[in-house]
């Protein structure tokens, strides 16, 4: 149909989703990542959205390599904020993350997320492994 297979990858020492997802997806080369947020130990992290985008940001990278990717073949980030006066403290904190090759990016504000939580973030990468 799409000139590709699509699956599913469920894995067994990660978080369970916060709903009836699938954390990530291959379709071909390309790995999408479910939107991730800042939990750790089934709990959002203290410290605020600059710990909580690099908790999420941890976590996408944790799921990102079930299949062998690394943040250095993401090329496509969404996130997602609660308060958009947060945008340049995220910013600060994704080029903490990402370095100097920062993928393509969307930001977007949204009424609210799952858990309270300040701020989410969506990968996708293209992996061939």
């Amino acid at each position: 149909m799409y000139g590709y297979s699509r699956r599913p990858v469920f894995f067994s020492d990660m978080s369970t989703p916060v709903g009836p997802y699938s954390p990530i997806v291959r379709a071909g080369d390309f790995l999408i990542c479910s939107g991730q947020i800042g939990i750790a130990d089934g709990s959002l992290v203290p410290g605020g959205l600059v710990a909580q985008f690099r908790q999420a940001v941890a976590n996408a990278e944790a799921v990102l390599a079930t299949e062998g990717a690394t943040l250095d073949d993401v090329v496509k980030a969404t996130v997602f904020l609660v308060h958009m006066n947060d945008f340049g403290a995220m910013n600060n904190a994704y080029v903490e993350c990402f370095g100097d090759c920062r993928p393509a990016r969307s930001a977007v504000g949204v009424a609210a997320l799952p858990l309270g939580a300040l701020v989410e973030i969506e990968l996708w990468a293209h992996s061939t492994v």
